[in-house]
């Protein structure tokens, strides 16, 4: 962003700070609350309006500008350098470095490429789409072509990156490819390989459920237009991955017909010991912290928080089934307590590492969430359409939206159990 002439360093120091929050994901309400703040260090007051796709920010007084409009592109999240920023600010506030030192390191920071890149970001999409078809209750073979798949589609996401007209294809590109690698190996080694678990499973970084969570919760705070945009792309990008599933499902089956799946493994099959539950969940959360680019000193408190979360879902859910394990009804109403329930608990441990490190709770936050949004839940809804199962898909499509609105009940409620205490 090139400054007007003659503009002061710290409006200048203001925009670019709001415009690089934004970009390292960080959500409305939360954006919001720190623009107006750090303006309020500097003495000027500020509107500040966040959408997915743009800002404007309102001065009444003290600068050259009554409004200044940043078009920005929803880029992905980055832990790593969304810390980085938030240090910096709090240095800039607390007098000991200047808005023009400021400036130039905000530029560095931004030309600096993402902390974990190449390798290490192919390495994260295995291990979390590995660990997912665990959590879904697949079997050795269907984890370990999961992690194939997901180590594919990492590279294919990099050569998305480097050239342009590809990223918007990127996505139903990738579930076209899962879903027909999952058909044709459930083929070849019937009853080894559940092909509908493989297809989600590879894919899960991909399907939009974080972004829907974070949407209900902007709408939750009342940021109505950044929550309606965000539900909206989120809900497109759901219509893409199960187009492309769709079609790689059909194109492969009509050249060498349906896979044949076994018998349905429960996921106590791989995760019945304390050390494989560990392991997995530990596996999963390096994967979410690889491609969050959370920095290697908060990868600890990012597994803390995911397990933390997956072990009290994990937990509410056994009690909740005990009485009613026949009743269809119930699996339903397990999944909203359950949720609600690990949405509290990984609100709480985010919050407490926000008063115990002086970090944004969004560091622990967003990894932690990812074993509980209903990103599989909404898959498998579009799924069941796509294969004119109306009925199933809009009884998935209500669960879904259950599952969700009970995350945010729990993250909600976290922020008045245990408030994060910080605005930076």
């Amino acid at each position: 962003m090139t400054p007007p002439p003659h503009e002061p360093a710290t409006i200048t120091l203001l925009l670019r700070a709001a415009e690089l929050l934004h970009t390292y994901g960080t959500p409305a309400h939360r954006l919001e609350r720190v623009v107006v703040h750090l303006a309020a260090h500097f003495g000027l007051t500020v509107q500040v309006f966040s959408q997915p796709t743009s800002l404007f920010i309102g001065f009444e007084e003290g600068a050259p500008e009554r409004v200044r409009l940043l078009r920005v592109e929803p880029g992905g999240v980055d832990l790593g350098k969304l810390v980085d920023v938030d240090e910096l600010l709090e240095e800039v506030e607390a007098g000991r470095v200047a808005p023009e030192e400021a400036l130039v390191r905000l530029d560095e920071l931004e030309a600096h490429p993402p902390r974990w890149s190449g390798f290490a970001s192919v390495l994260g999409h295995g291990l979390a789409a590995g660990s997912a078809a665990v959590f879904f209750g697949g079997r050795v073979a269907d984890a370990l072509l999961s992690a194939v798949l997901g180590v594919l589609i990492g590279l294919l996401e990099r050569v998305a990156q480097r050239r342009e007209g590809v990223a918007g294809i990127y996505e139903p590109l990738a579930a076209f490819l899962a879903a027909a690698v999952g058909v044709a190996a459930a083929r070849v080694w019937a009853g080894a390989i559940d092909d509908r678990i493989v297809a989600l499973a590879s894919v899960i970084v991909l399907v939009p459920g974080l972004s829907l969570t974070v949407a209900l919760i902007e709408l939750a705070t009342r940021h109505l237009a950044s929550g309606t945009a965000r539900l909206t792309g989120a809900l497109s990008v759901f219509l893409t991955i199960a187009f492309g599933a769709y079609l790689g499902r059909a194109v492969v089956e009509g050249f060498i017909g349906p896979g044949q799946v076994g018998a349905p493994a429960a996921p106590e099959a791989l995760l019945s010991s304390p050390v494989a539950l560990v392991a997995t969940v530990a596996l999963a959360s390096l994967g979410f912290g690889l491609l969050f680019g959370a920095r290697a000193r908060e990868l600890p408190w990012v597994f803390g928080s995911s397990a933390t979360g997956f072990a009290v879902a994990r937990l509410v859910t056994e009690l909740a089934t005990q009485s009613g394990a026949e009743d269809p009804t119930v699996a339903v109403k397990a999944a909203a307590i359950a949720s609600f329930a690990g949405a509290l608990a990984v609100g709480t441990f985010a919050n407490f590492y926000a008063r115990f490190r002086n970090r944004p709770a969004t560091v622990p936050l967003l990894p932690g969430l990812l074993v509980l949004v209903p990103g599989a839940v909404g898959y498998r809804a579009l799924s069941a359409f796509a294969e004119q199962n109306a009925v199933t898909g809009i009884e998935t499509a209500f669960q879904m939206l259950l599952v969700a609105a009970a995350l945010v009940g729990g993250l909600l409620t976290a922020n008045v159990v245990l408030p994060p205490r910080r605005v930076l």
